[in-house]
């Protein structure tokens, strides 16, 4: 009985999420079913909007829900968290296989959006740092709430009334603040390398500097160091980086 249950479930789980190639199971009226198939899409759109509503205003109602009808039907979808399904959409939109057809750009603008999700959920410590006096003498700390992005296209600039026509590298971090506010913020190259080398483990923000000097290939960082104090302050000032007591 429990195996004949289980079968149905799965047989009429299908059937909602493609009813254009899945019949509904026997016995199941047709009133009910439309019912039940309104309500798993429209709970599944709902998550959607609130999370990508740039990408729904650059694709359009009708190019939107179809990409939302072909996300329920075709990508396996298992957790059962409600808000895990934005990152799930973002996983459908980088995996390869078919789908209605998109901006090249399209799957990073949504990662982009998602990403401002992610970093809202985060479960991580809550700490201001300790103060610095020198960030090039100190132990520095990245914010834990924090997603240091690289994308090929601009998509922070990206809206119903400007789309890309090429490429363009951009460096992002999307963080939460101290107030519990999500920030947006353009790195620059070097600035988002140093974020990544504190976050490895640079055990001040000499070594970190002394570590991108490495990298480029420079016989002393003197002239990075000059370039980098500023800079760090700045990023400590934004809540991008702490000042670390261990």
């Amino acid at each position: 009985m429990e195996n004949a249950f289980q079968d149905f479930q799965r047989a009429f789980a299908c059937h909602l999420r493609d009813p254009q190639r899945v019949a509904r199971p026997a016995g199941v009226p047709a009133r009910r079913a439309a019912v039940y198939r309104e309500l798993v899409f429209n709970n599944l759109c709902g998550f959607l909007d609130a999370c990508f509503p740039v990408g729904r205003a650059v694709l359009g109602d009708t190019r939107w829900r179809r990409l939302n009808r072909a996300f329920l039907r075709d990508w396996p979808l298992r957790t059962p968290w409600f808000r895990e399904i934005p990152g799930e959409f973002v996983a459908y939109l980088g995996a390869p296989g078919k789908r209605p057809p998109l901006p090249r750009w399209f799957a990073e603008l949504a990662h982009y959006e998602w990403a401002e999700l992610a970093v809202d959920v985060m479960d991580v410590p809550e700490s201001a740092g300790v103060a610095v006096a020198d960030p090039l003498a100190a132990r520095l700390a990245v914010n834990p709430a924090l997603i240091n992005l690289a994308f090929a296209w601009p998509v922070h600039r990206i809206g119903p009334d400007w789309r890309p026509l090429r490429p363009d590298p951009v460096r992002l971090a999307v963080y939460r603040d101290a107030a519990g506010e999500i920030r947006f913020c353009e790195l620059s190259p070097a600035s988002a390398r140093l974020i990544e080398l504190i976050a490895a483990g640079a055990s001040s923000g000499r070594d970190a500097v002394a570590r991108l000097a490495a990298e480029l290939g420079r016989d002393g960082p003197q002239d990075l160091l000059d370039f980098a104090r500023p800079l760090l302050a700045e990023l400590l000032g934004l809540g991008i980086l702490y000042g670390s007591a261990s």
